[in-house]
């Protein structure tokens, strides 16, 4: 009863549709045949009335839909009698927007199980004899959490006990359970092993990997597929030959129930549901990789991508970058008790707070130096240009040499080999010297470059702030050929809109947000870059692997191949039975029946882009061993103003 009461409220249209037509076939089985088809008649003209005043209001906002066709077919045959076909026709509309939310939530399992499995307690340990279980958003930083076999990981934090065995494949795609020792980092959504750990949370619950991933899941299920834009790009040539072979049969038989024989079979079902479940399809399947995609839109755009740009650093390149040496000041303006451990000591106190990956770099250089960072006040970071705080009551400036050289202009930079990076450093206003750092290339980036292009991607290039011979020798062994450097946010915007559409940007900092919501597809490698770039981007990658780009655009390319595909099935069984139809071979009810045969084939066929073998396996990296919390999470890191 209760399974009766919910379909009703969830499918009012087709529950007092199968009522009617229960009323009008037992009328006729009582002889009734007047009263069945008053009864048939008045209903099916309601639903005519308002599908006509929806339709009305579609077209004065100038768009032309596919429910001229829907009218016409019912009116058509209501005029001629076939008031049982009418009824038909209202079951098979309503009834397709059924199926289209059954298949849709087939398609959208992937998705729906991320938000079904959010944890929502943790248990905080007190003391060696305590537990306390508190509601997943009253976790604070440095809690410690004990998480049991098989539960998942309520907060992102570090491991305390191990090496323990953690199930990712909801964050990342990856299959196989990976290792954490102790002191590596854990991601909240990640399923526990068979054995009890501690954790020490390192982010609250709404600062957490897994949240990020539920904030984009949400938006990808709110985010409407293109199938409005698709389907209507049939839509007013599908009418057009649907009345042609209509009326045609009408004038050559002199019927006008040939009319209406015809116009059932052209009923729009076919194209209405093919996008949507196609496009929900490649969302789950995209899902399952790793991969978040907000939108079916999206989806097209990657399967239409002319151009590709790339960030450089932790995008293309690896986003460790290690010390080389230190460079101090010459002359006589240096501090004397700057030597190359202070300077080094204090820029990382000061880059805790950074969110660019060469902060991590000078940060893992003086810790493996031995080096005690101290707490900052009055971080503040500029983006693309570095960072400024106060260390033991000095002003110390990290970054670019036109960020130091806003203090003290007679700051310089040594010579740099290929590839190499240097951040300057001021104390209290003055040079005191550079660090020279070096990024290299993701092993799978050249591959990655190789396989777009070969996959028929026009244009590839390379943005990045960083310094012309840097970003030249890096782009080189990627090779990419098109390179921007030294750029701004809103020069990479620019550049952006001069490349030909669509443009897929790939990039993880908080200075690619801008550029990524100007993209007509923004990527954000998401496993490590900033929440800003998820949120600006229409892509989010889950797993630190510049390979899965190539697997995005393939699952777009697909999806919107299944889906057109899928359209086109439809279209051509539609017109294939009109052609029969206009002979007088299909009578108008069996015609109507024929099309719900017509519209499962669609279904069936649209749901194929839920499947599909990984591609280009090659390309993608193994999984990680450990992770390690960022910069701004980093236990003992303390920020105040």
């Amino acid at each position: 009863m209760g399974r009766c009461v919910g379909f009703v409220r969830s499918y009012p249209v087709v529950a007092v549709t199968l009522v009617v037509g229960v009323v009008v076939l037992a009328l006729l089985g009582l002889g009734e045949g007047p009263a069945a088809r008053t009864t048939a008649t008045v209903y099916v003209s309601i639903v005519v009335l308002v599908t006509a005043v929806d339709m009305v209001r579609d077209i004065r906002r100038g768009h032309y839909g596919l429910d001229i066709l829907a009218v016409v077919a019912m009116v058509a045959t209501l005029a001629v009698g076939e008031y049982v076909a009418s009824l038909i026709i209202v079951l098979m509309l309503s009834g397709g927007e059924a199926l289209e939310v059954f298949a849709a939530g087939r398609a959208r399992s992937e998705l729906t199980a991320l938000l079904d499995r959010a944890p929502s307690r943790a248990r905080r340990i007190m003391d060696e004899e305590r537990l306390e279980d508190v509601d997943v958003g009253a976790v604070r930083v440095g809690d410690v959490l004990l998480v049991r076999p098989a539960e998942v990981v309520p907060v992102d934090g570090l491991l305390l006990d191990g090496p323990a065995s953690f199930d990712e494949a909801s964050l990342t795609g990856e299959s196989l359970p990976v290792t954490r020792e102790p002191g590596d980092g854990v991601l909240s959504g990640a399923v526990n092993g068979t054995r009890a750990v501690r954790i020490r949370a390192v982010a609250t619950a709404a600062d957490s990997q897994y949240q990020r991933i539920l904030t984009l899941v949400s938006q990808a299920e709110e985010a409407r597929a293109p199938t409005v834009r698709v389907a209507d790009r049939f839509a007013v040539p599908f009418t057009i030959v649907s009345l042609l072979i209509a009326g045609t049969a009408w004038y050559l038989s002199g019927d006008p129930t040939r009319f209406a024989e015809v116009l059932v079979l052209a009923t729009p079902c076919p194209l209405l549901i093919a996008a949507p479940v196609a496009f929900m399809g490649g969302m789950s399947r995209s899902a399952r990789s790793g991969v978040i995609v907000k939108g079916g839109a999206t989806l097209e755009a990657l399967a239409r991508a002319r151009s590709i740009a790339f960030d450089k650093t932790g995008t293309l390149s690896t986003g460790n970058p290690e010390l080389l040496q230190i460079h101090l000041a010459r002359g006589a303006d240096r501090p004397s008790d700057v030597d190359e451990d202070e300077l080094l000591r204090l820029a990382a106190s000061a880059e805790q707070f950074s969110s660019h990956v060469l902060a991590g770099g000078v940060i893992r250089a003086a810790e493996a130096r031995g080096l005690a960072l101290s707490p900052a006040v009055d971080a503040t970071e500029v983006a693309t240009q570095g960072v400024s705080a106060i260390v033991e009551g000095r002003q110390v400036r990290v970054g670019k040499l036109a960020f130091i050289r806003e203090v003290d202009p007679a700051s310089y930079l040594e010579p740099l080999g290929p590839g190499q990076t240097a951040v300057a450093v001021s104390v209290d206003g003055r040079f005191v010297g550079t660090m020279v750092l070096r990024d290299v290339l993701r092993p799978n980036s050249a591959d990655t470059v190789r396989v777009l292009r070969e996959g028929g991607v026009e244009n590839i290039a390379m943005l990045t702030g960083d310094n012309e011979a840097t970003a030249r020798a890096l782009a080189q062994a990627a090779g990419i050929h098109v390179v921007h450097a030294q750029l701004l946010p809103e020069d990479k915007v620019r550049l952006i809109d001069d490349l030909p559409a669509p443009v897929v940007m790939v990039g993880d900092g908080v200075n690619d947000a801008p550029v990524l919501a100007a993209a007509d597809v923004g990527i954000a490698m998401g496993a490590r870059g900033s929440t800003a770039a998820s949120e600006s981007a229409d892509v989010v990658i889950m797993r630190d692997d510049i390979g899965k780009v190539v697997q995005a655009v393939d699952i777009g390319r697909d999806t919107y191949r299944v889906a057109l595909t899928s359209i086109w099935i439809g279209v051509a069984l539609s017109v294939g039975l009109m052609v029969v139809a206009a002979f007088g071979h299909i009578p108008a009810v069996w015609g109507a029946l024929t099309q719900e045969v017509v519209d499962l084939v669609v279904i069936v066929y649209a749901l194929r882009a839920l499947t599909g073998r990984t591609s280009h396996p090659e390309l993608l990296l193994p999984p990680t061993v450990g992770a390690r919390p960022s910069a701004a999470t980093r236990p003992g890191a303390t920020m105040v103003g």
